[in-house]
């Protein structure tokens, strides 16, 4: 099979897995050619990392794994794979929410983000006091799980930047047996760690291109994409859907008496008080000018209405530098108003009409 010449690694597997047979080789080559097929797909990045994470450990023997991705001057776990702690307590536990890994706190996973250098420690309760990382054993101590080797390779790009740290934990021997990792695994690991790198870079690139530079928020044009998909399922599975658009009162006369700047800071305050108030699965986007609107997936209409009061009464009360300020909001849902896209930015639009017409600083769009 012809690989990319782009491939990380891929002309020296044969060496690297050394006495492995022919057809593990070929297979390894074969999982790398698809997940790079599923990284140039529109595949989410979660699920992406989740696969590379899979293999890798697949390819090394490892017990358990963590792939971080770096952010700023911290390292957050988005990958958490251990087979032995979710035999035990449910598969749900692989999905910890810990708290991120700050990069100046002596860790393995921290020195690799930042030497960028490979680590294969035999024993992690070994590790001298002398050297520049130390291992994190309060982990264990939290899940009833036991480290011993650890081989983690820096998630490093074509850029040579760094974007995360693949951390492998326990390797295992044919008997099930924790050994310390070969070295010939190092260059394995360094594989699927690069293209975890070229899956966080890509979906980088793309965040970028669908945010709202000004203000951070996503930009219409991923919310039109967002909208389309929503109504989609929502219509296919019946399931609610809310569209709340709303419009600041009084935005012009900030900007012709404070300046520009200032009203850009509103917009950007605007912004981050949705998204602190709004769910994960939430889309929070600038519609134009000092228009945003906040889609809401499974999510009632009655509840798009309490949520769109909670919003107006926060942006009453909120101490903006510049002196008080209001919006009006309109509320549309699935299925109580029409389900296009179309039709519920003109209901929402509708609804935000009448409130302003009412005299601003309300929120329109009852449920009939």
């Amino acid at each position: 099979m012809d690989m990319p010449s782009t491939s990380p690694g891929v002309g020296s597997f044969l060496e690297v897995l050394g006495g492995a047979t022919a057809e593990r080789s070929a297979q390894m080559l074969e999982d790398l050619l698809q997940l790079g097929i599923a990284i140039g797909s529109d595949g989410e990045l979660p699920s992406v990392l989740d696969r590379i994470v899979t293999q890798a450990r697949r390819f090394t023997g490892a017990e358990a794994a963590t792939l971080f991705i770096r952010e700023g001057a911290t390292l957050r776990f988005a990958v958490i794979q251990n087979d032995v702690t979710a035999r035990r307590m449910g598969q749900h536990e692989g999905r910890l929410e810990v708290e991120r890994l700050p990069l100046d706190v002596p860790s393995l996973a921290g020195y690799v983000a930042n030497s960028g250098e490979i680590l294969n420690v035999p024993e992690a309760y070994d590790i001298p006091r002398e050297m520049p990382y130390a291992f994190n054993w309060r982990v264990d101590l939290a899940t009833g799980y036991r480290t011993h080797s650890v081989l983690a390779v820096p998630l490093r790009d074509a850029s040579r930047r760094i974007q995360g740290v693949l951390q492998l934990i326990n390797a295992t021997d044919p008997g099930g047996n924790v050994v310390p990792f070969h070295p010939r695994l190092e260059d394995v690991a360094r594989a699927f760690a690069a293209y975890a790198a070229i899956a966080v870079r890509s979906a980088r690139l793309e965040e970028l291109s669908f945010k709202d530079p000004l203000t951070e928020g996503y930009n219409r044009r991923y919310l039109m994409l967002r909208l389309y998909e929503e109504v989609s399922r929502a219509s296919r599975y019946s399931q609610p859907l809310s569209l709340i658009l709303l419009d600041l009162d009084g935005f012009k006369a900030i900007n012709d008496r404070w300046g520009h700047d200032a009203g850009d800071d509103v917009l950007k305050q605007v912004v981050q008080l949705l998204a602190s108030q709004s769910r994960r699965d939430s889309v929070v986007a600038r519609y134009g000018g000092d228009e945003f609107i906040a889609l809401l997936p499974s999510t009632t209409k009655a509840a798009a209405l309490v949520y769109g009061e909670r919003m107006r009464a926060i942006i009453e009360g909120y101490p903006f530098q510049h002196g008080p300020l209001t919006a009006s909001f309109g509320v549309a849902g699935f299925p109580d108003d029409p389900g296009s896209v179309a039709d519920l930015i003109k209901s929402a639009d509708h609804a935000l009409y009448e409130a302003k017409r009412q005299g601003r600083n309300l929120v329109g769009g009852a449920v009939k």
